[in-house]
């Protein structure tokens, strides 16, 4: 368990480091201070959260998850309200006259979401083999973020957060028979809804029919290819002054590959995949129920948002918007992935195999005490 948790720290530790390197690096392209302060400033928010949320017993979270759902709900509803629209879509919230912070509603609602579902799994296990107890409860959980996130919209956190808590239930012991149904239903609905979008439709369609991609992934592949085996040099890359856009955020993994070349983004791609092994062995040990699905859904989190943002900025899927964990600009995911480690960190700290770790009583500790002589 000592190595899970430490090799687990290292990785996140690495990647938050690499992060803040290379939001330098994406910043020397904009004039101000703001691309390379505010990494800086979310990060030490996010390790203070990670501090506080491993030193404390994870069990406390499992009491605040009802109100944690409705407190991400509330926000989600008042987004599509009062939010920022940016791009056609409203998922920012702005407080006035403070124009640097804005706070993205859907990252708490990941984190919400799974905590609630991990204490409804721990809470009713003998009712989640059934229809009722494993599709309907927490399906309505579940469908009332999801639909949410969706009408911002954001296809990409939603298609995220719906293939974790599939995860989750499945561990939890739905059966995959009535799961299956469901999927499948969304996949059809998705769909159809897809038609109804020009937008997004014909980003599928030319990620579908032009085997290279469109123009942001087609400069995404040629910075990766530019880099070669050990890159251009740290700042030296060019993809970054305005060929490849988004690439302080959802497409920086290209501008890594260019200026640090394959052997740092394959070493990127090596530590999630740690992480997620790292993740999914201390859930798997945890002294609960509650700490197995909690554990679960926050390493299929990391593992799938890390995976599907190196997918779409190497043409395997199509784009989607989401930010690469730790790495990409963004001080709510940021913090929203820390506090996911210090939860698998908290969840390590009290797992069977740490039982193990303290001092065994030896063979004379268990002998009792030799009378006293008269």
């Amino acid at each position: 368990m000592k190595l899970a948790t430490t090799l687990l720290v290292v990785c996140a530790g690495g990647l938050l480091t690499l992060g803040l390197v290379m939001s330098f690096s994406a910043g020397m392209t904009v004039s101000g201070g703001r691309y390379t302060l505010m990494p800086a400033v979310w990060c030490g928010v996010g390790l203070l959260a990670a501090t506080v949320v491993a030193s404390v017993d994870y069990r406390h979270w499992q009491k605040a998850a009802w109100g944690l759902l409705a407190v991400a709900i509330a926000l989600l509803v008042l987004v599509l309200w009062k939010g920022e629209e940016l791009n056609g879509a409203r998922r920012w919230l702005r407080i006035p006259g403070v124009p640097w912070f804005s706070l993205q509603p859907s990252e708490l609602a990941k984190l919400a979401l799974i905590v609630a579902l991990a204490n409804y799994g721990d809470r009713y296990q003998r009712e989640i083999p059934g229809i009722k107890g494993g599709l309907l409860i927490p399906g309505l959980m579940v469908g009332a973020v999801l639909a949410l996130i969706f009408k911002e919209p954001d296809w990409g956190t939603t298609i995220l957060l719906g293939a974790v808590s599939g995860v989750m239930l499945l561990v939890a012991g739905v059966r995959w028979q009535h799961l299956l149904p469901i999927g499948l239903i969304a996949a059809v609905g998705l769909g159809l809804m897809l038609q109804q979008n020009p937008n997004r439709l014909g980003r599928v369609m030319d990620w579908l029919n032009n085997p290279d991609g469109p123009y942001q992934t087609q400069m995404s592949i040629g910075a990766l290819g530019s880099g070669g085996l050990t890159g251009v040099g740290l700042g030296n890359g060019m993809q970054k002054y305005g060929y490849v856009p988004y690439h302080e955020s959802d497409f920086i993994f290209p501008v890594i590959g260019e200026e640090l070349g394959l052997v740092c983004t394959l070493g990127v791609l090596a530590a999630f995949v740690a992480i997620l092994l790292c993740g999914v062995y201390i859930a798997w040990h945890a002294r609960d129920v509650f700490g197995l699905l909690l554990g679960t859904g926050l390493s299929f989190l990391i593992g799938l948002q890390a995976f599907i943002n190196i997918a779409v900025v190497t043409n395997v899927l199509p784009n989607k918007g989401l930010s690469l964990p730790f790495i990409s600009r963004g001080g709510s995911n940021l913090v929203v992935m820390l506090v996911c480690v210090g939860l698998l960190v908290a969840i390590a700290r009290r797992s069977v195999k740490a039982e193990f770790t303290e001092p065994a009583l030896t063979v004379m500790d268990e002998m009792p005490a030799a009378p006293a002589c008269s």
